[in-house]
């Protein structure tokens, strides 16, 4: 198998993660929509990544549509077929998820000339993120984080959820850096633990990578 997208991505990293997590055969191939080789708009019509080419020919595209057919490939579930574990994780990875998407939309309008951006579309994102992550502060499983360590978000076991949300805090601090720590140490105690990983580590973004 082939995973085409490129190393920024926050949804292909969750990717990346999620197969040295599994230690799933599978070529990561740094390729974005626009790159010359043209892998990408060939295989997706939305001409969108991540990409997965499987060893059958065909491909599958949308982060957790492939996430969710990784995770049948081998291995203990990181996200359950049913019952309400499954539930949790969902909602979890969706909150993640929903960080990325509001950290990249913030990007984007930044990146338009200044006479063009929209300030108001800038704060409205800002706001989700301050929201999202208050929300997942909140909700962390153990009020003692320091003495307990880092904990995993649904039943104290490694799962999607804690993939997500670990890429999206780390996707804050590479696209909408600011003091998030500061005003949420239990927080910032999680994602320290979920940093230690070695797929975690292994994925980080070159930019964040330690010389």
């Amino acid at each position: 198998m082939k995973l085409y997208g490129s190393e920024t991505s926050p949804y292909v990293r969750k990717l990346r993660i999620l197969i040295k997590e599994k230690g799933i055969p599978c070529e990561f191939i740094v390729e974005g929509p626009a790159d010359a080789a043209g892998n990408v708009a060939a295989l997706n019509p939305l001409g969108k990544v991540p990409v997965l080419l499987r060893d059958a020919g065909d491909v599958l595209f949308d982060s957790l549509v492939i996430a969710e057919y990784l995770d049948s490939m081998q291995g203990d579930a990181l996200l359950p077929a049913t019952g309400e574990t499954r539930w949790l994780v969902q909602r979890w990875h969706a909150l993640g998820q929903g960080i990325m998407d509001a950290v990249i939309a913030r990007m984007l309008e930044g990146r338009k000339p200044l006479e063009k951006q929209m300030q108001e579309v800038i704060a409205k994102q800002e706001g989700k993120v301050a929201a999202a992550l208050k929300y997942a502060d909140t909700n962390l499983k153990y009020a003692d984080a320091a003495k307990k360590g880092a904990s995993y978000l649904v039943n104290d076991r490694f799962s999607l959820a804690d993939i997500a949300l670990g890429v999206a805090l780390e996707y804050i601090d590479l696209r909408h850096a600011h003091d998030w720590r500061g005003k949420y140490p239990r927080l910032a105690l999680w994602q320290a633990g979920m940093a230690k990983r070695a797929a975690f580590i292994e994925t980080l973004p070159p930019e964040m990578r330690k010389v």
